[in-house]
């Protein structure tokens, strides 16, 4: 992948499949600073996010870190943001590639998921808390400022935290989900378009029916949820929507084999990864997870004074081009092209959906390396 350092026209390149791969399998351990020896493994850490309450994340020390950071100096941190319904999990074929290329690089549970704090208030997910969460990693982790990934949810944690906290960011990479700015609050446009119309976000809003949905059989749950927006099952949007009243997310659709589940590099989801999710899950419901989106129009008025224009350190986007994001937003490329003033251009990796850094994680790779090399 070659991308555009910025002051060239920043680019969408497309990356053909690769070979499939061997997923790599990690393990648990413990600590956080980059001040420990590399190990193949990652370190599970457990920290105080914003508010003190208890977070948990994977961590990979740097091996090779005189790659990256002159003798004396700690090497780049970058911070991985997870997206719905995931986890820390979901960054396992990144952490040791990263850290292999000389960074410190953490994955964090964000709050409502797997050990971390998930207190059944909604309030406790907005977007300022989501930020503030990040930032307190960077600092627990010995750093100003990180590079922040974030796929899905993730995304736009990482988009809005550019706004919102851009000290602590020396660049950002949307995956999947791209910069948005809303031009009012977000379920109020929701409801214009889809009127009584099924729509998943829409049926998150109230408290209840989709967490008791959602947590009733977590591995039916993740199964639907990995599968359906993968490029193996990946449909398009359905042709007719059913009306809100009396469906649920999971009555969508048929339910999927079980795994192992390939993508365009062979086979990306096996019985042990989605038991990974499937613990998580059972430990920590979905009411934290759900609670994001019941936020949404709470966030639009803590952001909505910030445009792009703020936005001004490097930024990057990877997606699949079977995302079915890119299908609802299929000009989000463009946007971001005409908005942020020191965009570096696009990866769409072809055949790849959703969940795009487990699917085709050495084209992701690739893209994602090429991008940190520029800056």
């Amino acid at each position: 992948c070659v991308a555009a350092s910025p002051t060239q026209e920043p680019s969408v390149v497309r990356i053909p499949l690769h070979a499939p791969e061997q997923a790599t399998v990690l393990q648990r351990g413990s600590a956080l600073r980059a001040n420990t020896a590399y190990t193949s493994v990652p370190e599970a850490i457990t920290y105080a996010s914003s508010g003190g309450r208890q977070a948990h994340a994977l961590y990979y020390p740097p091996h090779n870190a005189s790659c990256q950071a002159p003798e004396g100096e700690a090497p780049p941190l970058i911070v991985l943001s997870h997206g719905f319904p995931e986890g820390a999990w979901s960054w396992r074929h990144q952490l040791p590639v990263l850290a292999d290329a000389g960074y410190h690089v953490i994955a964090p549970y964000q709050r409502g998921y797997g050990a971390s704090s998930n207190p059944h208030d909604v309030a406790f997910y907005g977007i300022e808390a989501l930020c503030d969460d990040l930032c307190a990693l960077i600092t627990e982790a010995g750093h100003e400022q990180a590079v922040v990934v974030g796929h899905d949810w993730g995304a736009i944690i990482v988009w809005e935290m550019a706004k919102l906290r851009p000290s602590r960011i020396k660049a950002v990479v949307g995956v999947s989900v791209p910069f948005v700015q809303w031009p009012a609050p977000p379920t109020q446009l929701m409801k214009m378009v889809y009127g009584d119309r099924f729509f998943y976000i829409l049926y998150f809003q109230p408290v209840g029916p989709a967490e008791t949905e959602l947590g009733a059989d977590p591995r039916r749950t993740m199964m639907r949820m990995l599968y359906g927006a993968s490029g193996e099952g990946f449909n398009g949007p359905p042709p007719e929507l059913p009306p809100m009243e009396g469906t649920g997310l999971l009555s969508l659709g048929e339910d999927p084999p079980p795994p192992p589940y390939s993508g365009p590099e062979g086979v990306w989801l096996t019985e042990a990864d989605l038991e990974h999710y499937v613990a998580d899950f059972t430990h920590s419901g979905f009411f934290g997870p759900v609670s994001y989106y019941r936020n949404l129009d709470a966030n639009y008025e803590v952001t909505k004074s910030f445009d792009g224009s703020v936005v001004t350190m490097p930024s990057y986007f990877i997606a699949g081009t079977k995302d079915l994001v890119l299908v609802m937003d299929p000009t989000g490329v463009e946007r971001m092209q005409a908005t942020l003033p020191n965009f570096h251009g696009a990866t769409l990796i072809e055949a790849a959906g959703h969940w795009v850094q487990q699917e085709a994680p050495a084209a992701f790779n690739e893209a994602l390396l090429g991008f940190l090399a520029t800056l």
